[in-house]
């Protein structure tokens, strides 16, 4: 097994492009603001200065045209890596993504390929309100030909970032803001983890909360609480929304027999919807009540702060939903203390 040592989430990103523009000469870097001096929350930090303008660079503010770009050179035998500070401005590229990028190897029979890994920030920051504070990976995950990823520690960072820049597909990289700051045990050496597989996260055997992005984080707090009630919480990252291994999720289901989906995203027609349905197919026998679903209020995001912390769902969502499933008394939640970006958060770039 590498050692490993304790880094941030911003750092693992940067570690993880770093050692692929070392190892293969033909992966670059570019995006709006990517080469300026905040470095993208410091995740390309010392490119320019290492590889060169040529390797890493910004560009202006035309989405569309920018990830057109990234798709040609893709074609040719590059590897581009396409950051976007924010997963609003990937609608401006939707033809070139839908409609060209996607169906590149389908339409040349096999003969072109798209090794693309698109980056963008999703989540709440500092009152961003409805126009900068989406995630939408269900949109992405709804076309076939893109893979999407969105892992929620340092280490799964790292090791899907390397996997998802060696792949020959296009793979749509969804990264919370407050994620960037958290830490974890990392590897220095590079090393890959397949996606298209599940994590578990946390072992468990009375319920299982099936979380996405930061609602990871904000479930172990839940748990947390839990467990001083005696309730034992497993929690499963998918980290790929698709391709996605269910079976990890079934057989945790199968086991506990309680099943919350907790997702960063709208409820209808989302990515909690289709494990709700795999779940209710595949653990009918096991299911003790039917699979829940927790994610954002169905309307736009507000920006005043009272009404966002109602929006987004949390640990005490969580905790409230295990309750009502598991038909416990409310915990008294006055002294516990929850995560909150005030403490880390210093802007959305």
């Amino acid at each position: 097994m590498m050692e490993s040592r304790i880094i941030s989430y911003e750092k693992a990103v940067n570690e993880a492009i770093t050692q692929e523009m070392t190892r293969d000469d033909r992966v670059f870097v570019y995006g709006l603001d990517v080469a300026d001096h905040k470095r993208i929350v410091g995740t390309t930090a010392g490119l320019v200065e290492k590889f060169g303008p040529n390797r890493c660079f910004s560009t202006p503010l035309s989405e569309d045209s920018s990830l057109g770009f990234g798709i040609g050179a893709s074609a040719t035998g590059l590897v581009p890596i396409n950051i976007h500070i924010r997963v609003e401005f990937l609608l401006l590229t939707l033809n070139q993504l839908v409609n060209i990028g996607n169906s590149l190897r389908y339409g040349s029979n096999g003969k072109l390929s798209a090794p693309l890994v698109i980056i963008a920030m999703i989540g709440r920051g500092w009152g961003q309100g409805f126009q900068h504070s989406k995630s939408m990976q269900s949109i992405f995950a709804h076309i076939p030909g893109l893979k999407v990823i969105m892992p929620s520690t340092p280490y799964d960072m790292k090791g899907l970032m390397i996997s998802a820049i060696r792949d020959n597909n296009i793979v749509v990289c969804l990264l919370h803001r407050w994620l960037y700051w958290t830490e974890g045990h990392v590897p220095e050496l590079p090393y890959t983890i397949p996606i298209g597989q599940s994590r578990v996260l946390r072992e468990g055997k009375d319920i299982t909360v099936v979380a996405t992005s930061w609602i990871n984080v904000e479930a172990h707090d839940a748990a947390n609480v839990l467990a001083k009630k005696g309730i034992s919480m497993e929690i499963i990252d998918p980290r790929t929304i698709s391709p996605l291994d269910d079976q990890t999720i079934i057989n945790s289901v199968n086991k506990t027999g309680h099943c919350i989906i907790a997702d960063y995203d709208w409820l209808n027609c989302g990515f909690s919807a289709e494990v709700a349905a795999r779940v209710s197919n595949q653990c009918f026998n096991q299911l003790k009540k039917p699979a829940s679903r927790i994610g954002f209020a169905w309307t736009p995001c507000p920006t005043t702060r009272p009404l966002e912390n109602l929006f987004y769902p949390n640990a005490v969502t969580i905790i409230r939903e295990t309750e009502k499933m598991l038909g416990l008394s409310k915990t008294d939640l006055s002294n516990e203390k929850f995560h909150t970006y005030e403490n880390k958060f210093k802007g959305p770039f």
